[in-house]
């Protein structure tokens, strides 16, 4: 055992059926260390911390804790044990106030005779928030309905209220804004400095390298190396995630706007109260039009407002070919627009129905026949087809989405629109928990919609992301627009973050 782990990990083992998620894995972690854990989608990874977390019962091999054997039963038994994890899909309860989503399965202390005293403990979860440094959540409101981001700063403050001594980020940072971003690595700076131990599993090779003392990589559900991550680079992680070097463009070669005259979509002076006010803009044919900002920048309501999802008080959004006024989900979804989700789980997939489900159900009004007959051989040529494009890993068309790893989710959430033929597609997030290699295939995709003349609303947090994919950049602070910049012009991190803050 050595003397300054907090945890040691020796031959762990984990099967679901015959996949084998994790292979005599030897690991550990120092007190004060914070180990970055990386892999491509299905690697092995949440698989791992899920373990240490208490929500998977190990097949073999033991962990120890401070050097004492360590077998936690449930996430309760971790958290009484000091250890925290902050789940890749989201894990609050919708119908339950944020509040109280900070203390699940621990508000015993804040209830008498049989009553939980909401007063007080919303108290207590302000105070957390507060010693923190978190962002302000309304502690009195449910859950559902609320942003990713905010979900996520739930989940964080509901982790860090147990006072971890290990604390187990699993894909974070790609539900946060760049100001919250930032917020959490000064956190993890704070924890160093506490001596607290922090795991972080992001598919962000440079922000790993950046935020970790150490990079663990997994291949197959193995551990391919450990490094130190000052002495390593995004190169060397990236080939030993995939065992061979990734080639090829990534984003965009161009760095000149390419698109053509037509105006797909004009949206006028578009009002959500609350969230965006009086936002104005046209996207082309073959265009890629981005959008970003900071938390609150009402980026994300945009895209929901364009596809109908949110309803305006003020202003019209514009489908020029037709002179059509898109008001609702469901004559966006007629009109050959398409819309994918920040939050694929909850807003975009059937996360309990098959693939074959998944895949068919936009399209079941073009695969109707003769008196609205839905022949099963085309509904199977579709799912099978689309699958094998999009090289969807999975046992067959009828294997359930939530049996599939992110990278994959994501594939068949953008495949069943893919398959249609589409005038307009809204992106919001659409790499968010996915690895490097689904991320080339993901812009790939968007290279060939945008040659196909599909007019393309990309909406992230990534930075990075718009940059090197957008022909325009629109970006917005406080629920307006603050600038739109072109691909030809100064079109860096710098200028951009000038023009966010």
């Amino acid at each position: 055992m050595n003397a300054d782990a907090v945890l040691e990990i020796r031959g762990l083992n984990k099967h679901f059926g015959p996949t084998h998620a994790n292979k005599d894995i030897c690991f550990s972690v120092r007190k004060g260390e914070i180990k970055g854990l990386i892999g491509e989608n299905g690697s092995g990874k949440s698989t791992l911390i899920s373990q240490i977390a208490g929500l998977y019962p190990r097949d073999s091999g033991e962990m120890l804790l401070n050097g004492i054997e360590y077998n936690p039963h449930s996430t309760l038994d971790a958290n009484q044990l000091g250890i925290s994890m902050v789940m890749q899909e989201l894990g609050v309860v919708g119908s339950l106030p944020a509040g109280v989503n900070i203390f699940l399965g621990r508000t015993k202390q804040f209830t008498k005779s049989g009553v939980i005293n909401l007063k007080n403990l919303n108290k207590a979860a302000a105070e957390q928030f507060k010693k923190w440094n978190l962002p302000k959540v309304p502690l009195n409101n449910l859950t559902d309905g609320m942003m990713v981001e905010t979900r996520k700063i739930i989940e964080l403050a509901r982790a860090l209220s147990v006072d971890p001594q290990l604390l187990l980020l699993d894909e974070i940072t790609q539900s946060l804004s760049m100001n919250n971003r930032i917020g959490l690595y000064e956190l993890l700076k704070r924890l160093k400095a506490m001596d607290r131990s922090v795991i972080v599993i992001t598919h962000d090779v440079e922000e790993l390298i950046r935020i970790t003392d150490t990079i663990t990589v997994l291949r197959d559900g193995q551990v391919v190396d450990d490094v130190i991550s000052s002495e390593t680079t995004p190169e060397i992680i990236k080939k030993m995630m995939v065992g061979r070097e990734i080639r090829g463009e990534y984003y965009r070669a161009d760095m000149t706007p390419d698109y053509r005259d037509n105006i797909v979509l004009s949206v006028q002076n578009l009002t959500v109260p609350g969230e965006i006010e009086n936002v104005t803009f046209e996207v082309h044919e073959g265009e890629i039009l981005g959008f970003c900002g900071l938390s609150d920048s009402g980026i994300h309501t945009v895209g929901k407002a364009v596809y109908g999802l949110s309803k305006p008080s003020s202003g019209t959004v514009c489908l020029n070919a037709k002179k059509l006024i898109i008001s609702k989900a469901t004559s966006a979804l007629r009109n050959n627009m398409a819309y994918v989700p920040k939050d694929r789980d909850n807003e975009a997939l059937m996360i309990h129905a098959s693939i074959y489900d998944n895949l068919n159900l936009p399209s079941l009004t073009e695969l109707q026949g003769f008196v609205g007959y839905l022949s099963p051989k085309r509904l199977k040529k579709l799912a099978t087809d689309m699958t094998k494009k999009l090289s969807v890993k999975c046992t067959n068309i009828y294997q359930s989405m939530d049996a599939l790893s992110g990278g994959n989710k994501q594939k068949v959430n953008l495949g069943r629109w893919l398959c249609k033929d589409l005038k307009l597609l809204v992106l919001d997030c659409p790499t968010r928990g996915v690895d490097v290699g689904v991320k080339a295939y993901i812009y790939s995709l968007m290279k060939e919609t945008k040659k196909k003349g599909i007019a393309t609303i990309l909406i992230s947090d990534e930075l990075t992301e718009v940059l090197g994919m957008a022909d325009r950049l629109i970006v917005m602070k406080d629920g307006r627009v603050t600038s739109l910049i072109r691909r030809d012009e100064d079109f860096t991190e710098q200028s951009v973050i000038g023009v966010m803050i």
